[in-house]
């Protein structure tokens, strides 16, 4: 296809997803995901908001040193010592990306800015040239755009492209624009503005009304060129467009919808599952394109049409997103080689400290188990990723539950190479788990999420429990996997404390939230 009809994938995974509430990352938790979105062909990772704290600046110069094919973007206000902190980020990238934004909209303004409209275009000049003075890459956002009148939004572009922006992003920030009207929005700016035809147009759309694929792909029907969307929809409030939906519609509905994009769908699932763990978000069963039930099928009538042809009741392969089908092979007796051509068919390349691990595990649970899926594979993974190098591990649990009480659990935990075991009793398994892990490891986090869910169907499904914790204004999440649910909560909380204990020296994130 021509350049014209390329479509740029922005992913704001590591920034405006991870500006959901319990949603952040650690640096190590950062690296896997910007890994897998270089690998699977995203053109622009904004990496995050480098003056937001040290640790943010610490992942987006890591990243930037690390990326191989993608841009590599920074967030800044309008504010220059944000855009000098943002240029030193990302100035060991091959290829690097200043984002500033500023308000435009007359409620942001008045209560927000508070300055005149003027004012605003007197920043976005100063700004703009700044941060061109610095890379050649520049984007620059007008948060709120959707609810900014046409003509002031028409100087505030003319005015960013004149000042050297190389890319021109239009946010429905609060999720208010319907398809038509964003459409519209881009139509009349790129016919209004002088020298428009300089800068890519970008759409940036939250999900507040469920409409943010919808709205995106409006957007580019109207002249955009670059899609900024997030894996699973990940975002603040609602969320933000979601990339594998993006992705998808493009490439299902290319008779409509006549734009490239350079992402490998196959790696969509793989991305999906790695966002979820990190973030501790799980994603819906009938979530579009990388839900558990996408490609699931109960009705009778559809199952009947799938048998004879599935393209009956599937307009795309499960296998083109990277969804395999769930194989019964792997048992007992199955050895390291089978295990580990399993994991390279998962898309899973480990260690070889971590694969040993792993396949004991694997052992462990085929021992207890009769039939080990595809995703018991992909849970215990997962878990083994997320715990290499822990402070703290669960070594043994033994808990006494039932109608007659009281509720006691003895637990024996790994705590800096030394073993050390508790016994309290609480309100429930569950609660006297956690008190356990309290008397091992004295803290003041608070439970702020608890959740299970299984795996795999059968009562011999392994648990899949995700955690939240929160202590003097941090968060962190934490997942664990077992046949035995409580087993996995003790792993899910340690693995959130361990990721408390590895934060506390570190600076508190200011909260600072944009497009």
């Amino acid at each position: 296809m021509s350049g014209q009809d390329h479509v740029f994938i922005f992913d704001t995974t590591l920034r405006d997803g991870e500006q959901s509430p319990g949603a952040s990352m650690t640096l190590e938790e950062k690296l896997q995901v910007a890994e897998i979105l270089d690998d699977m062909g995203v053109d622009i990772i904004e990496a995050g908001f480098p003056i937001a704290s040290n640790g943010d600046f610490e992942a987006v110069s890591e990243i930037a040193k690390r990326a191989k094919r993608s841009v590599i973007a920074g967030l800044a206000r309008a504010i220059h010592a944000d855009i000098d902190r943002a240029g030193d980020a990302v100035r060991h990238a091959e290829r690097g990306r200043i984002h500033t934004f500023v308000s435009t909209s007359p409620i942001h303004l008045e209560h927000q800015m508070k300055k005149t409209e003027a004012q605003v275009l007197d920043i976005i000049t100063d700004t703009v040239t700044r941060a061109r003075n610095l890379i050649d890459d520049v984007e620059w956002s007008a948060m709120d755009a959707t609810r900014t009148p046409i003509e002031y939004l028409c100087r505030c572009v003319e005015a960013a492209i004149r000042a050297g922006a190389t890319t021109i992003n239009l946010p429905d920030t609060v999720g208010y624009a319907t398809p038509d009207e964003y459409k519209a929005m881009f139509q009349a700016i790129r016919e209004s503005v002088p020298d428009a035809d300089k800068a890519v147009f970008s759409v940036h759309c939250h999900n507040d009304l469920g409409l943010a694929v919808a709205n995106s792909l409006a957007g580019v029907a109207g002249g955009a060129r670059q899609i900024e969307c997030t894996i699973n929809g990940l975002g603040e409030r609602a969320g933000n467009a979601a990339l594998e939906e993006i992705v998808m519609a493009l490439r299902t509905r290319s008779d409509v919808l006549p734009y490239a994009c350079g992402v490998d769908p196959k790696f969509l699932t793989r991305a999906s599952k790695l966002v979820s763990a990190v973030s501790g978000f799980p994603v819906q069963y009938n979530k579009a394109i990388v839900g558990k039930n996408a490609f699931a099928h109960e009705s009778g009538i559809h199952q009947d049409g799938m048998l004879k042809n599935a393209e009956t009741y599937e307009i795309m392969r499960p296998e083109d997103v990277g969804v395999r089908a769930t194989s019964l092979v792997m048992g007992k007796h199955s050895g390291r080689h089978a295990f580990r051509q399993k994991l390279e068919e998962l898309g899973y390349e480990i260690g070889d400290n971590a694969f040993e691990e792993a396949f004991r595990r694997f052992k462990e649970l085929a021992d207890r188990k009769k039939h080990v899926y595809d995703e018991d594979i992909e849970a215990l993974v997962e878990n083994e990723i997320a715990t290499q190098g822990e402070q703290i591990k669960v070594i043994a649990l033994t808990v006494i539950a039932g109608t007659g009480g009281p509720q006691k659990a003895i637990l024996t935990m790994d705590v800096d190479g030394k073993h050390e075991t508790r016994e309290c009793s609480g309100d429930g398994p569950v609660d006297a788990t956690f008190n356990a892990i309290k008397a091992i490891v004295p803290h003041e986090a608070k439970l702020s999420l608890y959740q299970v869910h299984a795996v795999t169907e059968g009562t011999d499904a392994q648990g899949e429990v995700s955690v939240r914790l929160e202590a003097n204004g941090r968060i962190s999440t934490g997942k664990g996997a077992d046949t035995d649910t409580l087993v996995a909560s003790a792993r899910a909380y340690v693995s959130a404390l361990n990721k408390l204990l590895a934060r506390q020296n570190r600076p508190d994130h200011q909260e600072l939230k944009a497009v």
